[in-house]
């Protein structure tokens, strides 16, 4: 019987952030009200290359906010802005979930690629737990060289003993992936009796609430 997940092995850190992130309640619900508008404007207005976008843009609908949410801090670029500064709906939905593109399906079952999943810049992370914090300190009186090698070995090795006490750090998607997968099964409810850790499953909760951030802010791996 072929897995379900083994898709997973070789998801780059967008598709991991994006398949944490089509599993969160809020943006499922904003999406299935999203798509029911947009569907109910190219009923109306037709759909590319037949679309009267003339028409489409003179409709109230075809803006963000969504129906009871409020207006988005920031603008979410050139092209979603109309002249009269309003954001197009499937800009404003998509900047509030990160993207800059047109957001997508939460139920698709393929990855999506390159081509399709652009993902904002993630905000600036909080600061780390201390166990995962190293200060170092350089005296700007003395040649900086033999300084910037001395605290590259205490950082190496600070990662060094993390990984021995099984906290894996630095954290790449390469010694992350068996994890996440697992995280996966226990969303969906898919987990094998083996695979049902009762403490894994907050924090894979955690990560589709805005821990699939953390994942944007890894360095790729090569291939990815």
């Amino acid at each position: 019987m072929q897995d379900a997940y083994a898709y997973c092995a070789t998801l780059t850190c967008d598709q991991w952030a994006w398949e944490f992130l089509r599993r969160n309640p809020d943006y499922r619900r904003d999406y299935r009200t999203f798509i029911a508008i947009w569907h109910a404007l190219e009923a109306d207005y037709g759909v590319p290359p037949n679309r009267d976008f003339r028409r489409w843009k003179e409709d109230p609908r075809a803006y963000g906010p969504l129906p009871g949410e409020t207006e988005l801090g920031s603008p979410t670029g050139e092209s979603c802005i109309a002249e009269d500064d309003r954001v197009l709906l499937e800009c404003w939905v998509g900047a509030k979930w990160g993207f800059y593109k047109f957001p997508l399906d939460p139920e698709r079952t393929i990855p999506p690629g390159p081509g399709e999943l652009s993902w904002r810049p993630p905000p600036a992370p909080s600061a780390p737990a201390d166990g995962y914090r190293l200060d170092i300190c350089f005296d700007l009186s003395l040649p900086l060289p033999p300084q910037l090698e001395a605290a590259k070995f205490r950082l190496i090795s600070r990662a060094a003993e993390l990984r021995r006490q099984g906290l894996a750090a630095p954290m790449t998607v390469a010694n992350q992936r068996t994890r996440w997968t697992e995280m996966l099964r226990l969303l969906d409810g898919r987990a094998t009796p083996d695979e049902q850790d009762e403490g894994l499953l907050p924090v894979a909760q955690a990560m589709v609430q805005g821990g699939y951030l953390d994942i944007l802010r890894l360095q790729p791996s090569a291939g990815e």
